[in-house]
Protein backbone atom coordinates (compact mmCIF):
# COMPACT_ATOMS: atom_id res chain seq x y z
CA UNK A 1 0.00 0.00 0.00
CA UNK A 2 1.10 3.49 -0.61
CA UNK A 3 1.78 6.10 2.07
CA UNK A 4 -1.31 8.12 1.11
CA UNK A 5 -3.56 5.12 1.64
CA UNK A 6 -2.12 4.55 5.15
CA UNK A 7 -2.69 8.22 6.02
CA UNK A 8 -6.34 7.90 5.00
CA UNK A 9 -6.79 4.81 7.17
CA UNK A 10 -5.02 6.54 10.07
CA UNK A 11 -7.34 9.59 9.82
CA UNK A 12 -10.40 7.34 9.73
CA UNK A 13 -9.15 5.33 12.73
CA UNK A 14 -8.49 8.50 14.78
CA UNK A 15 -11.96 9.81 13.85
CA UNK A 16 -13.67 6.57 14.98
CA UNK A 17 -11.64 6.52 18.21
CA UNK A 18 -12.64 10.14 18.88
CA UNK A 19 -16.30 9.25 18.38
CA UNK A 20 -16.02 6.30 20.74
CA UNK A 21 -14.45 8.49 23.44
CA UNK A 22 -16.30 11.80 23.10
CA UNK A 23 -19.79 10.69 22.03
CA UNK A 24 -20.64 9.06 25.40
CA UNK A 25 -19.20 12.08 27.20
CA UNK A 26 -21.31 14.45 25.08
CA UNK A 27 -24.44 12.36 25.67
CA UNK A 28 -23.75 12.34 29.41
CA UNK A 29 -23.45 16.14 29.53
CA UNK A 30 -26.50 16.62 27.29
CA UNK A 31 -28.66 14.22 29.31
CA UNK A 32 -27.64 15.85 32.60
CA UNK A 33 -28.69 19.33 31.48
CA UNK A 34 -29.33 22.11 33.95
CA UNK A 35 -30.37 21.33 37.52
CA UNK A 36 -34.08 20.85 37.91
CA UNK A 37 -35.95 24.02 38.84
CA UNK A 38 -37.71 23.99 42.16
CA UNK A 39 -41.51 24.19 42.10
CA UNK A 40 -43.19 27.58 42.50
CA UNK A 41 -44.26 27.02 46.12
CA UNK A 42 -40.91 25.66 47.30
CA UNK A 43 -39.86 28.91 48.99
CA UNK A 44 -42.47 28.35 51.71
CA UNK A 45 -40.59 25.28 52.93
CA UNK A 46 -37.37 27.28 53.32
CA UNK A 47 -38.87 29.76 55.79
CA UNK A 48 -39.96 29.18 59.38
CA UNK A 49 -40.92 31.06 62.53
CA UNK A 50 -38.39 30.43 65.29
CA UNK A 51 -39.95 32.61 68.01
CA UNK A 52 -43.24 34.41 68.66
CA UNK A 53 -43.35 36.79 71.60
CA UNK A 54 -44.84 40.04 72.86
CA UNK A 55 -42.41 42.92 73.30
CA UNK A 56 -42.85 44.01 76.93
CA UNK A 57 -42.30 47.73 76.30
CA UNK A 58 -44.43 48.30 73.20
CA UNK A 59 -46.92 45.39 73.64
CA UNK A 60 -46.37 44.56 69.95
CA UNK A 61 -46.11 40.95 68.85
CA UNK A 62 -42.70 40.08 67.35
CA UNK A 63 -41.95 37.02 65.21
CA UNK A 64 -38.41 35.80 64.51
CA UNK A 65 -38.19 34.58 60.92
CA UNK A 66 -35.44 32.28 59.62
CA UNK A 67 -34.82 31.59 55.92
CA UNK A 68 -32.54 28.76 54.79
CA UNK A 69 -31.83 29.08 51.07
CA UNK A 70 -32.64 25.84 49.28
CA UNK A 71 -32.17 27.35 45.83
CA UNK A 72 -28.88 27.07 43.88
CA UNK A 73 -28.42 30.86 43.61
CA UNK A 74 -28.20 33.77 46.02
CA UNK A 75 -31.37 35.78 46.49
CA UNK A 76 -33.95 37.33 48.76
CA UNK A 77 -37.06 35.98 50.42
CA UNK A 78 -40.21 38.06 50.80
CA UNK A 79 -42.24 36.53 53.62
CA UNK A 80 -45.80 37.29 54.71
CA UNK A 81 -46.10 36.72 58.46
CA UNK A 82 -49.55 36.38 59.99
CA UNK A 83 -50.48 37.12 63.61
CA UNK A 84 -53.61 35.82 65.32
CA UNK A 85 -54.91 34.09 68.39
CA UNK A 86 -54.25 30.36 68.38
CA UNK A 87 -57.17 28.31 67.07
CA UNK A 88 -58.96 25.94 69.44
CA UNK A 89 -57.38 22.49 69.53
CA UNK A 90 -60.03 20.43 67.68
CA UNK A 91 -60.15 22.73 64.64
CA UNK A 92 -60.47 21.58 61.05
CA UNK A 93 -57.34 22.05 58.93
CA UNK A 94 -57.24 25.32 57.01
CA UNK A 95 -57.44 25.05 53.24
CA UNK A 96 -54.88 27.15 51.36
CA UNK A 97 -56.37 29.95 49.30
CA UNK A 98 -59.69 29.92 51.18
CA UNK A 99 -60.27 33.05 53.25
CA UNK A 100 -60.98 32.29 56.84
CA UNK A 101 -60.28 33.86 60.18
CA UNK A 102 -57.14 35.69 59.11
CA UNK A 103 -55.26 38.01 61.39
CA UNK A 104 -53.05 41.00 60.67
CA UNK A 105 -50.24 40.34 58.20
CA UNK A 106 -46.80 41.91 57.79
CA UNK A 107 -44.34 41.66 54.88
CA UNK A 108 -40.69 41.02 55.73
CA UNK A 109 -37.74 40.88 53.33
CA UNK A 110 -34.75 38.66 54.04
CA UNK A 111 -32.11 39.92 51.53
CA UNK A 112 -28.89 38.36 50.31
CA UNK A 113 -29.35 34.74 51.40
CA UNK A 114 -26.55 32.58 50.00
CA UNK A 115 -27.25 28.97 48.92
CA UNK A 116 -27.59 26.63 51.92
CA UNK A 117 -27.08 29.57 54.32
CA UNK A 118 -29.49 30.75 56.99
CA UNK A 119 -30.46 34.38 57.58
CA UNK A 120 -32.72 35.74 60.32
CA UNK A 121 -34.90 38.80 60.72
CA UNK A 122 -37.81 39.94 62.87
CA UNK A 123 -41.35 40.85 61.88
CA UNK A 124 -43.07 43.37 64.13
CA UNK A 125 -46.82 43.01 64.24
CA UNK A 126 -49.67 44.98 65.78
CA UNK A 127 -50.17 45.95 69.40
CA UNK A 128 -51.43 42.79 71.06
CA UNK A 129 -54.32 42.79 73.54
CA UNK A 130 -53.46 41.82 77.12
CA UNK A 131 -54.22 38.32 78.41
CA UNK A 132 -54.17 36.73 74.94
CA UNK A 133 -51.45 34.53 73.54
CA UNK A 134 -50.33 35.34 69.99
CA UNK A 135 -49.87 32.81 67.20
CA UNK A 136 -47.33 33.63 64.48
CA UNK A 137 -47.28 31.81 61.18
CA UNK A 138 -46.06 32.00 57.60
CA UNK A 139 -48.89 32.96 55.25
CA UNK A 140 -46.74 33.07 52.09
CA UNK A 141 -43.11 33.16 50.98
CA UNK A 142 -41.54 34.07 47.64
CA UNK A 143 -37.91 33.71 46.52
CA UNK A 144 -36.35 36.19 44.08
CA UNK A 145 -32.79 35.55 42.84
CA UNK A 146 -30.32 38.42 42.85
CA UNK A 147 -29.86 40.02 39.42
CA UNK A 148 -26.80 38.66 37.55
CA UNK A 149 -25.12 42.08 37.29
CA UNK A 150 -25.23 42.52 41.06
CA UNK A 151 -23.53 39.17 41.59
CA UNK A 152 -20.84 39.83 38.98
CA UNK A 153 -19.97 43.23 40.45
CA UNK A 154 -20.10 41.98 44.04
CA UNK A 155 -22.82 44.49 44.87
CA UNK A 156 -25.84 43.94 47.03
CA UNK A 157 -29.26 44.08 45.38
CA UNK A 158 -31.37 47.24 45.40
CA UNK A 159 -33.47 47.73 48.47
CA UNK A 160 -31.01 46.12 50.89
CA UNK A 161 -30.17 49.49 52.43
CA UNK A 162 -26.45 49.26 51.66
CA UNK A 163 -24.75 51.16 48.86
CA UNK A 164 -21.17 50.06 48.09
CA UNK A 165 -20.55 53.12 45.91
CA UNK A 166 -20.87 56.60 47.47
CA UNK A 167 -23.61 58.59 45.84
CA UNK A 168 -22.80 62.07 44.53
CA UNK A 169 -25.12 65.02 44.39
CA UNK A 170 -26.25 66.28 40.94
CA UNK A 171 -23.85 69.23 41.20
CA UNK A 172 -20.92 66.84 41.67
CA UNK A 173 -20.08 68.24 45.11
Amino acid sequence: MSALKWQGWLVALVFVAGLLVFAPLGLYVWAGGAPAARPAGAARGDVRITDCRIDPTSRRVVASVEAVNGFPERGAYVVTVEFREPPPLPSPPARPGVPGARGPQVLVKVPGVRPAAAERTEAVGPVWPPATIPWCGIAAAVFAPDPPFARSLGRSPRGSGRSPVPLLSPAGV
